[in-house]
């Protein structure tokens, strides 16, 4: 059974790369009942430590930031421009409201020019990000007495339940960071093989920034990233462009454009998910990257490395869509894989880790 009410605030609550500060208040409040130890790092990322029999590190990553826009430019009529933090279609910012926040929360909607006066030639164009403007309803003399050149910019929009399945802004990564929250809910109460570092990470949209810190940091033994994967089983996609589809569980990654996980990890996952009767699924994603690429390469000593990925439907679109039974799923895969972590033989090649 989802949290919908748990789940609504936290894809709601503003975000920016950089401005995470609300959204990290709100994780702060639910994982400090539920472990050991909270710490902030400088960078911002949330760690919460899950103590273990032994002391080997187990390092869980879900980025905490969203999408979004900065302030760059107030003109004479009081009109907005921007920048992107992270990856937007333009297509996706038309007629779409936004909130500027600034001394006070604003209200504001993307413009452009409309269609009765663009050049034949224009309609049949995907307008640039740069021709998009925001709109606050006010002059400029009242805009600048909240708004400021440097303010971040989310985008408004509700969280709702569709059928089988959420709908929401903000899934990427907003799903991950309630699927880890309710998975330390979880193992509250029970032991776990190695220390568990349930990492809420900073910045990702814009370079995997908070993770590469966190994971020199930390130094896991053991790392699992915690992310949405694109689920491109709409009409007219082909069978092979698919990577994942949505209702077929939760998705175990094999590799992405910036990871090849460990194939220890991969086999140890699949082994869990058919032990314990979980539906899965295979991820290949052809581009983009997670969190899961410095958890693997930024620790001290490296770390074995894998993802779980939540199949999502219109990534980087204001109406993404994750489906229950594979949020579900994704909870119940990272439980066991954390229960299990000294149940299995990581031998390499003959040889142990930490054997020469």
């Amino acid at each position: 059974m989802i949290n919908i009410t748990l789940l609504k605030k936290i894809c709601e609550t503003p975000g920016a790369p950089g401005f995470e500060t609300k959204i990290r208040e709100v994780i702060i409040q639910e994982v400090m009942p539920l472990v050991d130890e909270v710490h902030i790092s400088a960078m911002g990322n949330v760690i919460a430590i899950k103590k273990g029999r032994e002391r080997k590190k187990a390092m869980v990553a879900a980025h905490m930031d969203e999408i979004s826009f900065i302030v760059t430019h107030i003109d004479e009529a009081g009109f907005l421009r921007f920048h992107p933090l992270g990856g937007f279609d333009p297509k996706t910012l038309t007629a779409q409201r936004v909130i500027v926040h600034g001394k006070l929360d604003v209200m504001g909607v993307m413009g452009t020019k409309p269609i009765h006066i663009m050049k034949q030639e224009e309609r049949t164009k995907v307008v640039p990000i740069t021709d998009y403007f925001i709109d606050l309803g006010m002059k400029k003399a009242d805009v600048e007495k909240i708004v400021s050149v440097g303010n971040p910019i989310t985008r408004e929009r509700q969280l709702i339940e569709m059928g089988d399945c959420i709908n929401s802004k903000s899934l990427d990564n907003r799903i991950s960071v309630y699927i880890l929250i309710e998975t330390l809910r979880m193992l509250k109460n029970q032991q776990v093989p190695y220390d568990i570092y349930a990492t809420f990470t900073v910045q990702e949209e814009v370079g995997l920034r908070g993770a590469t810190s966190a994971a020199h940091q930390i130094n896991p033994d053991f790392a699992f990233g915690l992310d949405v994967t694109i689920a491109y089983d709409t009409p007219s996609a082909q069978a092979h462009e698919a990577v994942t589809r949505l209702g077929a569980g939760t998705a175990i990654k094999i590799m992405d454009a910036s990871t090849i996980c460990d194939y220890r990890m991969v086999a140890y996952m699949k082994k869990i998910a058919m032990e314990h009767r979980i539906s899965w699924q295979p991820e290949i994603l052809p581009a983009g990257g997670t969190d899961t690429a410095p958890l693997q390469r930024y620790g001290k000593n490296g770390a074995i490395a894998g993802a779980i990925s939540i199949p999502l439907r219109y990534i980087h679109q204001s109406i993404e869509m994750v489906h229950k039974e594979d949020v579900g799923s994704s909870i119940s895969l990272l439980q066991a894989c954390l229960k299990g972590l000294d149940s299995y033989d990581w031998s390499f090649e003959g040889r142990l880790i930490g054997k020469q």
